[in-house]
């Protein structure tokens, strides 16, 4: 990254990390760096592209976040970037685009060598201006860079299936995916007005058993919010288990909501944990239920946090 300096690559950086403190449940990554490349007047190197396809400026920044991870102030999880509470705070202490990206620079450097033991971390300072990267340190930089957009094309894949398949199929793949739990589903929702259930469950054949297993199947990509979590627990009796699947994940608040409740039980599941229980109970899966989401795993060598 010799053809950008550390002022711009500071800019762009802290652009990026304003973009996010917008949306503090976080923003697919795609989406975040289209939001800082908005306003932007790109030189022709940032414009340009590399070999691979990937823009030049895209690159740059990605390239800087790696720095924000390590220093603790951003978060990327399965291609979603959140602020953490320690980058909003670093965000308002570096107004100045050079010293911001310094600092990331510095804690990077101090992660690693605490990592490694190599040095005290007292012993790291600002890198200074003529400071150039160790051939070393920009390996382990671009696997994680191409690491994460690997990731993230899979994500999104994943996320663009599922958001395909037709209701009433997903409403099915998640009966057949209790079934491999050891469950035994009783009833599905046919086509039309729900009444606000999707599966009935039982932990036995006969359904004699407590639990019962009440079930809401979301396919969409708006989160749940509290409201929405309220009108489906008005159906969990104090002897049911409630189960809410859905695609787009959960508001904060309804999440919290959930956690609280003291006599209900219910749990929330959005899609990496519906991915992380179909990929775990996959064996016990026929082969004709698995090509409702059909996954294949692909090893990596992750780069080392």
């Amino acid at each position: 990254m010799a053809d950008i300096t550390w002022k711009r690559t500071g800019t762009l950086l802290r652009k990026l990390i304003a973009v996010l403190m917008q949306s503090p449940e976080g923003l697919p990554a795609g989406v975040a760096l289209s939001k800082v490349a908005e306003g932007e007047t790109m030189s022709a190197y940032e414009a340009g592209t590399y070999k691979s396809g990937n823009r030049r400026f895209e690159i740059i920044i990605r390239w800087g976040t790696v720095d924000l991870v390590k220093a603790g102030w951003l978060l990327k999880h399965k291609g979603t970037w959140s602020v953490t509470e320690e980058g909003a705070e670093a965000y308002k202490k570096w107004p100045d685009p050079e010293a911001y990206y310094k600092e990331a620079v510095r804690l990077y450097r101090q992660w690693k060598g605490a990592r490694r033991g190599e040095l005290p971390n007292s012993a790291v300072e600002a890198p200074s201006d003529i400071d150039v990267s160790s051939e070393t340190e920009e390996a382990e930089k671009l696997t994680a860079v191409t690491f994460e957009q690997a990731d993230e094309q899979a994500w999104s894949e994943i996320e663009a299936h599922v958001a395909n398949i037709d209701p009433y199929d997903f409403q099915d793949l998640v009966a057949d995916l209790l079934k491999a739990m050891g469950y035994y589903p009783s009833w599905t929702s046919p086509p039309g007005k729900d009444g606000g259930l999707d599966i009935i469950a039982h932990p036995d054949p006969l359904g004699t058993r407590p639990p019962r297993i009440k079930v809401q199947v979301k396919r969409q990509q708006q989160r749940v919010s509290r409201e929405g979590l309220s009108a489906f627990l008005a159906h969990v009796n104090e002897d049911d288990v409630g189960l809410f699947v859905c695609t787009g994940g959960f508001t904060r608040d309804a999440d919290e909501f959930a956690r609280n409740q003291e006599r209900r039980k219910i749990t929330l599941i959005d899609l990496e944990r519906l991915v992380d229980l179909w990929i775990e109970f996959s064996p016990k899966l026929s082969e004709k239920v698995r090509d409702r989401l059909p996954l294949t795993p692909i090893y990596f060598l992750t780069p080392r946090r």
